[in-house]
């Protein structure tokens, strides 16, 4: 089930606006998720002014993460909306039959997010969907700290051991830009990479070509390119690691990428692909970023990833 469309018509200007309204200057700069408000903004997250919401990424008792207040819904979506994705995620939550009549399996559901299948139906192919109404990567609500973290809870989920574990012997999760997918509800694509693929990133990693701190992500030595898993070539990428997705990686990408060489956060795609050896996983993830503004780069996720 890849996933294009739009942001409901909003010019670029309503975004900045309304993102500054929001504090999308309050972002998580590393893995202790501290928040710093940029220079000028408006008012951020936590103060009474901006939204009455939690801060806390990972509230007590189980409960549901915050999502994104009334003010962004020009940007983020409106719970009213009838995305099929969208409507998937109230009838795993509320029971709210979609009128097409078709339901999805919910495979899992938490007061953050479901897990479906994706398209094809394989056992190596999931979607993570956030139980909020977000549209896609371009949501500035992404980049605050209040926050789920999606991108942990895909891999708990997918991994060996995990509620929904991707059968396949090397995992990936991707997510596309706002141009390069077909569905208007965010969803994170659990499913195979190629052997070839992990081969290739242990080996630029091993020669240096991987970036060891969030801040170097965008500097020319760290992108390379990586043949996609579809035959469709090389494409070029930013390659990071990490040693764990306890940052939120949506706030990582716009402070040391997209507002560093001056992008676009709509036409970032994002794929974490876990690192492995042969005695399993090895503890620490490579995060990959592209997008058309690099020579070769791609704004989809899915030339890495395997479906089928």
């Amino acid at each position: 089930m890849n996933a294009t469309g739009n942001t409901n018509g909003m010019p670029r200007r309503r975004f900045v606006a309304l993102s500054g309204a929001l504090g999308a200057g309050a972002l998580l700069t590393g893995a202790g998720g501290s928040a710093a408000a940029a220079a000028g903004t408006g008012p951020v997250p936590g103060d009474p002014e901006c939204c009455p919401c939690p801060t806390d990424p990972n509230p007590p008792g189980g409960a549901p993460s915050p999502c994104p207040p009334s003010q962004l819904q020009p940007l983020c979506g409106s719970p009213a909306d009838t995305d099929p994705l969208w409507r998937d995620v109230q009838y795993c939550t509320q029971g709210i039959v979609p009128p097409s009549g078709q339901k999805p399996d919910c495979l899992k559901t938490t007061p953050n997010h479901v897990v479906l299948h994706g398209r094809p139906e394989t056992p190596h192919n999931y979607l993570l969907v956030p139980t909020c109404r977000i549209t896609g990567i371009e949501c500035p609500f992404l980049l605050t700290s209040g926050v789920a973290n999606y991108w942990h809870e895909a891999w708990e989920d997918a991994r060996r051991g995990g509620d929904v574990p991707v059968q396949y012997p090397d995992i990936g999760l991707g997510i596309n830009s706002m141009g390069a997918r077909r569905l208007q509800q965010l969803h994170i694509h659990m499913a195979g990479v190629r052997p070839g693929t992990q081969r290739r990133l242990q080996e630029l990693e091993s020669s240096g070509r991987v970036a060891p701190q969030p801040a170097q992500w965008g500097d020319t030595q760290y992108r390379a390119p990586v043949t996609g898993a579809d035959g469709s070539g090389d494409r070029t990428y930013r390659i990071l690691r990490l040693g764990a997705l306890t940052p939120n990686l949506f706030a990582l990408l716009n402070v040391n990428v997209v507002r560093r060489f001056g992008l676009d956060m709509a036409g970032q795609t994002l794929i974490v692909v876990p690192k492995m050896t042969a005695t399993g996983f090895a503890g620490t993830f490579y995060v990959l970023n592209s997008d058309s503004s690099l020579p070769s780069g791609t704004n989809t996720c899915d030339h890495l990833l395997v479906y089928n």
